[in-house]
């Protein structure tokens, strides 16, 4: 019997993860430029391959062409970042709800261990894989409230929704706050109780859209 492959990442697709995480991370600051020469040398790849990345991280909105300037790290406005909260809002809050008419054990033991996880990553200061928690945790409850069109939409936000929530969770209490909230989430979507679920969500993201404004403010 024969089994799918995994198809083996590709050099551009390997070079392309790398600028993200380090755009997402604050390795680039917002409005830097980004030189092809270094970044060649920094990935060892040629610059066929970063010119194709950039492009890639132009459509992702995380990086801009300025004029007479080259490629720099897009920088997001107030009002940029009050929309993608209220965006992250409309569709999180929706699948949360529906997320707890219908979670079973197994959905929700899977909750509580992103949460575990997303905790115990933030405590040690790994905010990369803390990132990669929070995502799979919410995948979860979209998928589990049967919301994967409105998964997709926010897979398209995610890149720009990575570099908020990292400011966020850097932020000084957000590691104990953060995954507390997340917490009561679950517990929430545990007893079924969709409008508790639902208002949680609700408070946690506004919450998060506060210490990103005030992040960006300073």
């Amino acid at each position: 019997m024969l089994s799918n492959l995994k198809r083996p990442i590709t050099l551009k697709e390997s070079a392309l993860n790398e600028l993200k995480e380090a755009i997402t991370l604050g390795y680039f600051a917002p409005g830097e430029r980004l030189v092809e020469r270094v970044l060649c040398e920094q990935l060892g790849v040629s610059r066929t391959v970063i010119r194709e990345c950039i492009r890639h991280l132009e459509s992702d909105q995380l990086v801009i062409a300025k004029a007479n300037v080259g490629p720099t790290v897009a920088t997001l406005n107030p009002e940029e970042v009050s929309e993608i909260y209220e965006i992250r809002s409309m569709l999180e809050v929706s699948a949360v709800r529906s997320c707890a008419l219908v979670a079973d054990e197994t959905v929700i033991t899977d909750l509580e261990n992103y949460c575990d996880l997303i905790s115990r990553s933030l405590t040690s200061g790994n905010i990369k894989e803390a990132l990669s928690d929070t995502r799979l945790f919410y995948q979860s409850i979209f998928i589990a409230g049967g919301k994967t069109v409105a998964w997709d939409l926010v897979e398209r936000l995610n890149s720009r929704i990575g570099q908020l929530r990292a400011v966020t969770l850097s932020s000084q209490g957000r590691s104990v706050a953060g995954p507390k909230n997340l917490l009561a989430i679950v517990a929430a979507i545990k007893a079924h109780d969709a409008d508790t679920a639902a208002q949680a969500c609700a408070e946690h993201l506004a919450q998060a859209k506060e210490i990103a404004l005030n992040e960006l403010d300073s």
